[in-house]
């Protein structure tokens, strides 16, 4: 047999200490080997070896495509020497996201393609959904482009992470030096970070998820189901014979490098909202190595990126100045692009003084050849320094990306990637001449410009004339030869001059002279009017005056204060909270036993403390003279659809339950502050209609200013939202949506019981399990075992009196928990069955006729339902009905001859009972939150407005202040368009 070869440890410990290669091929050499010498010196520099540490004249000696000395000692004498006086070498730029040199179709999808999902091999093992593709390897799909290489290098980049950009999961990235060379020869390190993004499908495209919030879940679900298939296939392999074999996913296999913590996670957010979102999937999933591709955006949740101190790569996508020339243009740009518009270049600097750290990319500029320096430059005239700006290009991304042991800084040792430029990039108008990647150069075309000026001792052969040539100008050259003018052409490192023919002896005409310049020398020929031809040659003996690189112009400061939201109404901070606070001489409807009277209401730290005549209130109380004005509690909203981001349905399967409304929270949904100023306080935010077992609910308190986990009610209980009817057999959908189940109410039926026996069957499964292989966690089942359990209530969609009575049926058969039913339109007519169950009818007033299935309904459906025991309610369903919840309730007076006080209860107490809140909201009782309304005059009187809402003791609406935030935003805005007209004008 053929011996084996073996390492000795010596020669381990030898090869250790020979120079690192920046690349060692494989590949057999083919003709004569290049045995160049890979000795280079570049002199005379001003190095910066790192953020803050810069050497104002040094050498920097490569050998090998390494680094091998930095300081000021002489160039070895084997070395090529560079002589670069006036110029500046920094570390080679990392570009820490990009899609170089991969498929199109892993590229980000082009105008009119943002929904199609990642293209896969049709055949081998996957994922169930199509978004869902870690297997992709960035690594493996390389085509080298040198046209689009040389691009991005000449920026200054020599190292850049390019990662797959379609899909919720999208696969790993790998970085690559931008030598343009080979995959083989490019790949610096072959498995970086695992991509993910909030992506969706479009509307109604039947494929899975087309909402936010069904993308997050399915984020949820995949990462679960990651880690069993990691744990189910370890312990499967181990185990005894006579387990079931768990299925083979190439997608879950090629996140088990996620699930236990060896590959980090670089999110894709889409705005501020999102940033936060990742935190919490972060957070739950424990993928303590995440890094969120940024958005521009960040200056807007700075202290929660602060707190959590997640890295960030991010965009330089400044938007441009908006179309402000017209009044009637401008009337189209809201506030708050305004505003973007004039904070999102300080958005690198806000972060950098918060502690926070990032990388910049050119990732999202359309155009980064042209904008991204100049970005760059203006974040640093915002208040970005120079060092930390050469640090997220630097040492920050070397450190994400796992390579700061060999880029980022100009040390003994690291990578001799450089860049090679004739000033400060950060604060001038700078060029790069060159790049060098692993030891070679690379001239981008500002490098490969000649430069002729100076001054010229020329040598004639065959003619006499002056020695003496000048030249000078930027960019056309200027030359005088003798001291006499004498035009001048530059082509490349052609020279073209045309002196008069005086100069060369008696004749008449002009001399054609062309020379081709190497560095200060020129080698030429010319010839006279009659034709005789000569050579000559030149020496520059004298360089021309340095001309100083211009200084960027400087920045106008920012006028637009903080505040959230931005743009219009929104706050700098959370109202006050009085210690004490006491509204006195109003006529006060409690919704309570106290019913309705004149008196007073006693508030300490936003809790209710007395309510009744002729209160007290103690020494530095708040006290509002309330004399000929009502006082109500916060109204509630039992439907609603605000505040909610891309997307309120999850419509493409049939049972939904796993999303979640809470996921998805738009803190920044100006139809909050307008329903405010309409009395509500709290709502509850529902999935929509469009499945039978649609998505969890969230109830919110409308905390106008705050994020939006301080939104969430945080004590009510958890909710679902399911709906029968024509909206979930698709009846109204078109001809494209006939193959989802059910497409019958019948099936409706089949499909509620059926879920909920497979939920049984999932419990018994966990119950019952003894095997190695646990059951795999469903947040869909879980979700519907939690309503079995009666930890989770029903809010129902319907509408006819025979699906109502099918829901009772059913929810008496499981037992299920039945909050509401929505809508209920023909409740009047099964109300009996519905109050058995000891379910509530969350009802509109007198919405009839809009489409067959409610061709019964009656306005005084709300009244008649009461009176047979059922627990009423009305709602919204939209956002600007919910700014009129109390002349909604009005209705039921009119319609159904129900008490005022009863009435008003259809939109206080009532719906706080149906949500199992009431022990906290709904009526103004000692010891319940703070939450009222100061009304002009009765609240069941269309005449009547609001004048103040508050909300456990803060006020978050106040028509006075409404009147000055209006002023003030109209200032701003004039303002901001001011400052964005020159802008236009150079545009």
């Amino acid at each position: 047999m053929p011996r084996q070869p073996r390492l000795f440890p010596s020669l381990l410990v030898c090869l250790w200490g020979l120079p690192i290669l920046a690349q060692v091929p494989t590949a057999p050499v083919e003709g004569l080997r290049d045995n160049s010498p890979r000795v280079h010196a570049l002199v005379n520099a001003r190095i910066v070896v790192a953020p803050g540490q810069v050497i104002p004249k040094g050498t920097l000696v490569i050998r090998n495509g390494v680094i091998s000395q930095v300081g000021t000692m002489a160039a070895p004498t084997e070395a090529r020497v560079w002589d670069l006086a006036g110029r500046t070498v920094y570390p080679g730029f990392i570009d820490s996201y990009s899609s170089l040199d991969l498929p199109k179709e892993w590229q980000a999808p082009q105008p009119g393609e943002e929904n199609k999902p990642p293209e896969l091999a049709k055949n081998g093992s996957r994922a169930w959904n199509p978004r869902v593709t870690p297997q992709r390897d960035a690594a493996d799909n390389l085509t080298v482009d040198p046209k689009q290489t040389e691009k991005v290098r000449g920026l200054g980049f020599t190292v850049a992470l390019v990662a797959p950009a379609r899909g919720v999961f999208r696969g790993t990235s790998t970085l690559i030096n931008l030598s343009g060379n080979d995959a083989n020869k490019s790949i610096v390190r072959r498995q970086v970070a695992q991509h993910v993004a909030f992506e969706q499908s479009g509307f109604r495209e039947a494929q899975y998820p087309d909402s936010l919030m069904g993308s997050i879940a399915l984020i949820r679900q995949t990462f679960l189901d990651a880690d069993w298939y990691n744990r189910a296939q370890t312990n499967y392999a181990q185990a005894p014979q006579g387990l079931e074999r768990p299925e083979t996913n190439s997608a879950l296999a090629a996140l088990a490098p996620v699930v236990t913590g060896e590959l980090p996670v670089v999110f894709k957010a889409e705005d501020e909202l999102d940033l936060l979102r990742v935190l919490r999937v972060a957070e739950e999933f424990k993928t303590t190595q995440s890094w969120v591709l940024g958005t521009g955006y960040e200056y807007r949740v700075l202290p929660q990126l602060a707190a959590r101190k997640i890295p960030l790569i991010l965009p330089l996508d400044f938007p441009e100045a908006p179309e402000v020339e017209t009044p009637e243009k401008a009337l189209d740009v809201d506030l708050e692009v305004l505003q973007h518009w004039e904070q999102a270049p300080s958005n690198p600097a806000r972060l950098a003084q918060a502690g926070v750290m990032f990388a910049l990319t050119t990732s999202q500029l359309k155009k980064p050849e042209e904008q991204f320096w100049p970005r760059v430059r203006q974040s640093v005239r915002r208040g970005l320094t120079v060092d930390q700006a050469l640090a997220s290009l630097t040492t920050t991304p070397a450190k994400f990306l796992g390579v700061s042991g060999r880029y980022g800084t100009l040390e003994p040792g690291k990578v001799a990637n450089l860049v090679i430029s004739d000033g400060d990039l950060f604060t001038s108008k700078a060029n790069i001449l060159s790049v060098w990647v692993d030891g070679q150069i690379y001239e981008t075309d500002k490098g490969r410009e000649v430069d002729p000026r100076g001054t010229w001792t020329v040598t004639w052969q065959g003619v006499q004339a002056d020695t003496n040539l000048v030249l000078s100008g930027d960019p056309k050259p200027k030359a005088t030869l003798g001291g006499k003018d004498t035009p001048a052409v530059l082509q490349g490192s052609q020279l073209l001059l045309f002196p008069p023919a005086q100069g060369f002896g008696p004749g008449q005409g002009t001399v054609r002279l062309t020379a081709s310049i190497n560095g200060d020398q020129m080698q030429g020929t010319g010839q006279l009017p009659d034709g005789q031809a000569f050579s000559w040659q030149a020496r520059r003996t004298q360089p021309a005056a340095a001309t100083p690189t211009p200084a960027e112009p400087s920045d106008q400061a920012l006028t637009t204060p903080t505040t959230y939201p931005a743009g219009a109404f929104g706050r700098t901070g959370k109202p006050n909270q009085p210690e004490w606070l006491l509204v006195k001489g109003a006529t006060i409807w409690t919704s309570g036993p106290q019913g309705r009277f004149l008196g007073d209401l006693l508030i300490q730290r936003g809790k209710i403390s007395q309510v009744g005549p002729n209160l007290t209130a103690p020494a530095g109380a708040i006290i509002i003279n309330a004399q000929g004005k009502h006082v109500t509690p916060g109204l509630i909203d039992c439907h609603s659809h605000t505040a909610i981001s891309r997307g309120v349905n999850e419509g493409t399967h049939a049972v939904t339950t796993e999303v979640r409304i809470g996921d998805v929270l738009d803190p920044t949904d100006i139809a909050m502050y307008r329903e405010l100023a309409g009395g509500l306080t709290v709502a509850n935010l529902l999935h929509g209609s469009a499945n039978p077992m649609g998505g969890q609910n969230q109830v919110i308190k409308l905390r106008w200013g705050e994020h939006a986990e301080g939104l969430k009610f945080t004590q009510a209980p958890a909710g679902v939202k399911f709906a029968l009817g024509e909206n979930v057999k698709q009846s109204n959908w078109g001809e494209k949506y006939t193959t989802r189940y059910p497409q019958t109410r019948m099936g409706v039926e089949q499909l509620l019981r059926d879920t909920f026996m497979a939920a049984q069957d999932y419990e018994r499964a966990w119950s019952q399990s003894t095997k190695a292989i646990p059951p795999r966690r469903d947040l869909r089942l879980e979700a519907v075992l939690e309503i079995l359990r009666g930890q989770r209530w029903v809010h129902i969609h319907s509408y006819r009196q025979d699906e109502i009575l099918m829901f009772v049926r059913l929810a008496q058969e499981f037992k299920l928990p039945v909050a509401t039913f929505q809508h209920v339109l023909e409740g009047y007519k099964v109300a009996d069955a519905i109050a058995q169950i000891k379910a509530g009818g969350s009802s509109f007033s007198d919405w009839w006729g809009f489409k067959f299935e409610v061709y019964d309904a009656v306005p005084t459906n709300g009244a008649l339902m009461k009176q047979a025991g059922v627990l009423v309610s009305f709602n919204s369903d939209s956002n600007e009905l919910a700014r009129r919840l109390n002349t909604e309730a009005a209705k039921a007076v009119k319609y159904g001859g129900v008490s005022e006080e009863e009435a008003l209860k259809f939109v206080t107490l009532n719906p706080a009972q149906q949500l199992r809140i009431d022990r906290y909201v709904g009526s103004l009782e000692p010891g319940k939150d703070a939450d009222f309304v100061l009304w002009t005059g009765s609240p069941l009187s269309s005449y009547s407005r609001t004048e103040e809402t508050w909300i456990e003791g803060r006020k978050y609406f106040d028509r006075t202040e409404d009147q000055t935030l209006q002023q003030q935003a109209s200032q701003q805005r004039e303002a901001l368009i001011q400052k964005a007209l020159p802008e236009r004008q150079k545009a």
